[in-house]
C-alpha cells in the first residue's frame, strides 16, 4: 500500500504541483527508482516477504534501461522542451551528453550481469541478456546521428523494445538459476 501510494504520488509529482520534478531535470533519477528498484524489489517482496542484496542487484538493469527510454523522449523533444521552460536533464546537458548518458545507461545495464553470475551465484543463464547487444548498439548509433522526428521516435520505440526484451531475457535466466 505504501509503494502504490508513493508512486502514484511521484507520478503525479512528475509533472504537477509546486516542484514537477520532471521539470528539473530529476526525472531520471525518479523513473529508475520507481520503474527499476520499487517495482522490481516490491515485487519480490510482496512474494518473499524480504529482500536480498541480489534483488537490489537485478533491480538496476531494469531501471537503466527504462531510464534510457525517458532519455531518448527528452532528447527528442529538447527544442520544444527548451521552448516551453521545461528544464529537463537532456535540456539541461545538452545533445552530447544526453547521448551520453544513454550509452553510460546501456553500458551500465551490461556490466551488471556479471556482477549477478559472480558474485551473486546465479548461473550463466543470468547473461542471456547479452542477446540483446546487437539491438542496443544499433539503438547507440542511430540516437547518435538522429536529429528528425521519424527516426527519434523509432529509436524511442526500439528502446523500449530492447528494454523489455532484455528484462525477459534476465528473468529467464534469474528463472533457470534457480532451477539448477
Amino acid at each position: 500500500l505504501v509503494v502504490g501510494v508513493a508512486a502514484i504520488l511521484a507520478a503525479l509529482a512528475y509533472t504537477g504541483g509546486p516542484l514537477p520534478f520532471g521539470y528539473y531535470g530529476l526525472g531520471e533519477f525518479f523513473v529508475f527508482l520507481f520503474f527499476g528498484v520499487v517495482a522490481v524489489c516490491g515485487t519480490y517482496y510482496v512474494q518473499a516477504l524480504g529482500l536480498t542484496p541480489a534483488v537490489l542487484v537485478a533491480s538496476a538493469p531494469v531501471g537503466l534501461l527504462v531510464t534510457a527510454i525517458l532519455v531518448v523522449n527528452n532528447y527528442r523533444d529538447i527544442d520544444t522542451d527548451r521552448q516551453a521552460n521545461k528544464r529537463t536533464l537532456a535540456v539541461r546537458i545538452g545533445r552530447k551528453n544526453a547521448w551520453r548518458e544513454y550509452v553510460a545507461l546501456i553500458v551500465i545495464s551490461y556490466l551488471i550481469l556479471p556482477i549477478l553470475w559472480l558474485a551473486f551465484g546465479f548461473t550463466p543463464a543470468v547473461l542471456l541478456p547479452l542477446l540483446t547487444v546487437p539491438i542496443a548498439m544499433r539503438l547507440v548509433r542511430t540516437l547518435g546521428v538522429a536529429m528528425d522526428g521519424p527516426t527519434l521516435n523509432k529509436t524511442l520505440a526500439g528502446t523500449a523494445r530492447l528494454a523489455l526484451f532484455f528484462c525477459l531475457l534476465l528473468a529467464l535466466g534469474i528463472s533457470v538459476s534457480a532451477l539448477i
